[in-house]
């Protein structure tokens, strides 16, 4: 565990991109099996274990703890498993620290009405940064800035193979990933998976930049929409089939009246959509539907959703992603006209007659409520990754609009003592008075400095305090870009924004001459 406590608390102080994966490298090489395998587990979120550990903080902190100074230390630090690790009585004497593969070993073996009793006999063992690891560790979500795809890339560097390899094989492994880490160190074969459902690295695209669209010769490229859900992969073979996400999570679960019935052997690119008829509905719809375990016939008939398929990577057995796109294209077309797996359709291909028109289309996009466009060169293979000037996404402009802050947060991680986190709104009347009505929340688009002259205005200009929530006087405006607006029951204003980040801070502009929410109103979908 210390190895890996030292390997956490660097990561979350390091903001390089590089700096991270020589940290995860450098462990990976030098930490034996199974530890390696199972911090490996946690930071991709595939933890073998299953604990409650927000009950078992809360009990731990009301029996060792008096509950307001506990309350009021998570409020400060801004986590309650740090907060626990900081207040937590550091060890008269030093004692030994179980390894990583002791813990899970432990944790497996203890009835479940033990285990908070075994969490804080390690606590007792540990210093404040072990035991701030133990807690991370426990909760498989980590939130050190790593993601799947990154510790994966990891895994690539320290071992000298190919990222595609190991994503191909990812879903066929378990933690501790023995077969995987034996083949990465050359010590065993690779892990044959070819009869599992897995999951295989998509193809991505580079935003259109003006030196692109200068350059653009459209008779290369193929033209289709790009919609507004959420990308999938969409496998099946021998009446099984299985839906992975754009990072190659299994969501299938989430789906099951796509998941039931269907008898195609393919591997399919597409969009996950909610379908009315001959409409597709809002990207808000499709968020009813997202992130559950299980979904009741009334939610499926209320939300129906849909595949829009784009390409193939596999066809009946044949690997595709060798052929160039048209070739692809005209395969998938041939393919599901025979076979139509249900709940599926295919994208429709934009044919254009110059750049001027493809202009023109792009800005048709947002009153058509769709995300924008995708140019993919027709002579392309199927290549995972992000390969530059092969395809193209071109996204419809953002909205704007300026709003006042309402309340702020406090952060988490390094932001912990900052209000950083905020909720803005707009005005509107109410009986005859103008009053602010939240529709929306960001934390990103501003500076380290902005973000200190932010935090003191709030501390300076805090009306109530709900926790680590101060309501403030309406005062401060933030320019705010955001893609579309959603209607919401949820929120008093009505609406809400979708993918809301605060693009410039108006400290020029007196709140009283922000927008207002008839403004907003003329861009609700």
């Amino acid at each position: 565990m210390k190895a890996f406590a030292i390997l956490l608390d660097r990561l979350s102080y390091t903001a390089s991109r590089n700096d991270k994966l020589k940290l995860l490298r450098n462990y990976f090489l030098a930490t034996p099996d199974p530890d390696r395998g199972f911090a490996l587990a946690a930071l991709t979120d595939e933890m073998p274990l299953s604990i409650p550990l927000r009950r078992i903080i809360t009990d731990l902190s009301a029996t060792q703890f008096d509950p307001v100074l506990f309350k009021f230390s998570r409020d400060y630090v801004g986590d309650t498993a740090e907060a626990l690790a900081l207040i937590w009585s550091d060890a008269e004497t030093e004692k030994s620290v179980p390894a990583v593969r002791d813990i899970v070993a432990a944790l497996q073996a203890c009835p479940r009405n033990q285990i908070a009793q075994l969490i804080a006999t390690w606590l007792d063992q540990m210093d404040v940064v072990e035991r701030w690891a133990l807690l991370k560790f426990l909760s498989g979500a980590p939130r050190v800035g790593v993601s799947a795809r990154l510790a994966k890339l990891a895994l690539a560097h320290a071992f000298s193979r190919d990222l595609q390899d190991i994503e191909e094989l990812w879903h066929g492994q378990e933690p501790p990933y023995l077969a995987l880490f034996d083949w990465l160190s050359g010590h065993g074969e690779r892990p044959h998976n070819a009869d599992l459902l897995t999951f295989k690295p998509l193809m991505l695209a580079n935003p259109l930049e003006d030196a692109d669209w200068t350059n653009l010769d459209l008779n290369q490229f193929s033209v289709e929409w790009k919609w507004d859900g959420i990308r999938v992969q969409f496998s099946g073979r021998d009446g099984e089939c299985a839906l992975f996400s754009r990072t190659g999570d299994d969501v299938g679960a989430a789906f099951p009246e796509l998941m039931t019935g269907q008898t195609f052997n393919a591997v399919l690119d597409g969009e996950l959509l909610v379908v009315r008829g001959n409409d597709v509905a809002p990207f808000s719809d499709l968020q009813q539907r997202l992130n559950r375990k299980s979904v009741k016939s009334a939610m499926q008939s209320a939300y129906p959703v849909h595949i829009r398929l784009y390409d193939a990577l596999e066809l009946n057995g044949e690997d595709m992603r060798g052929f160039m796109f048209d070739e692809r294209r005209k395969k998938l077309e041939q393919w599901h006209a025979r076979v139509a797996p249900h709940h599926t359709d295919l994208s429709p291909l934009i044919h254009l007659g110059s750049k001027d028109d493809l202009r023109a289309k792009w800005e048709s996009t947002r009153e058509a409520g769709i995300e924008g466009l995708m140019l993919k060169l027709r002579a392309s293979p199927y290549l995972a990754g992000r390969p530059q000037g092969k395809w193209f996404k071109w996204k419809r402009t953002a909205l704007t609009a300026d709003c006042v802050l309402m309340y702020a947060q406090r952060g988490s991680g390094k932001r912990s003592s900052y209000y950083s986190d905020y909720t803005f709104g707009v005005w509107t009347e109410d009986k005859g008075q103008p009053v602010l009505v939240p529709v929306g929340k960001a934390y990103s688009g501003f500076t380290d400095a902005e973000l200190h002259k932010i935090d003191r205005i709030v501390r300076d200009n805090t009306i109530q305090q709900f926790g680590p929530v101060r309501s403030v006087v309406p005062q401060l405006v933030f320019e705010v870009a955001f893609d579309a607006l959603n209607k919401s029951k949820r929120h008093k204003s009505g609406i809400a924004m979708r993918f809301p980040r605060i693009s410039r801070i108006r400290w020029d502009k007196p709140a009283a001459e922000a927008d207002t929410l008839d403004t907003l109103m003329k861009h609700a979908e």
